[in-house]
């Protein structure tokens, strides 16, 4: 059976707790320092990770050299993405990251993948919206990055992307292929961080027996 510790205990990890409790997975711990957690017990434990980029980036390393594996929830460290996912490889320790965890936006992915596909060559302008919270960091989101790379591959055209953080809106994005004639739009709205929650669980889960480091949704794309 997972045992999990959940690294970051604010909002995220309230809920991702509440889904843990939910689904009878042991939290071993909720921790604000996660390099104090005991290697004996770490190694034992999937660390689910939802902090700040400078936390993540900092704590990466002791992640991978003692958890026994790790889903990374963590944005905002694409820069050095290539040098986090081959110290996992170099640890042998299992890594499952996501801009996004929530399934419905695993689907949107796909979706608009196979539009991109299907439009490229054709008179289409695209553009991306996204919509979150004021607290939230970075701008554009995660997502709107991964969305943004998938439009690009499959219509080599780059999306502009525009940010809005008003209120506390957990998170809308809009793809836009706008032509000549019509406009399609995909759109997917966050009613609550749950959804988050309940696919960062779901990758937890993904770990048994999981070897390297993937992509939440290639794993989840391969199951469909």
């Amino acid at each position: 059976m997972v045992k999990v510790i959940i690294s970051g205990y604010g909002k995220m990890g309230h809920m991702i707790e509440k889904v843990l409790l939910e689904k009878g997975i042991e939290c071993v711990d909720a921790s604000e320092d996660i390099c104090a957690t005991d290697p004996k017990v770490a190694a034992e434990c999937v660390c689910i990770d939802f902090t700040m980029p400078e936390s993540f980036r900092a704590n990466y390393k002791f992640l991978a050299e003692n958890f026994k594996a790790v889903v990374v929830g963590t944005t905002g460290w694409n820069d050095m993405a290539d040098e986090v996912k081959s110290y996992f490889e170099q640890c042998g320790t299992p890594m499952i990251y996501a801009s996004n965890y929530s399934i419905g936006v695993n689907v949107f992915f796909a979706a608009v993948k196979r539009a991109s596909q299907l439009l490229k060559g054709q008179p289409y302008q695209p553009y991306i919206e996204e919509k979150h919270h004021i607290h939230k960091l970075d701008a554009p989101s995660g997502t709107a990055k991964s969305l943004g790379a998938l439009v690009e591959e499959g219509m080599a055209i780059t999306p502009d992307i525009v940010a809005v953080r008003a209120g506390e809106i957990p998170g809308i994005h809009s793809v836009n292929f706008e032509g000549v004639c019509d406009r399609l739009t995909f759109t997917h709205e966050a009613f609550s961080r749950e959804g988050f929650a309940r696919g960062a669980v779901e990758a937890a889960l993904m770990t048994e027996g999981l070897e390297g480091v993937h992509e939440f949704n290639e794993l989840f794309l391969a199951k469909i």
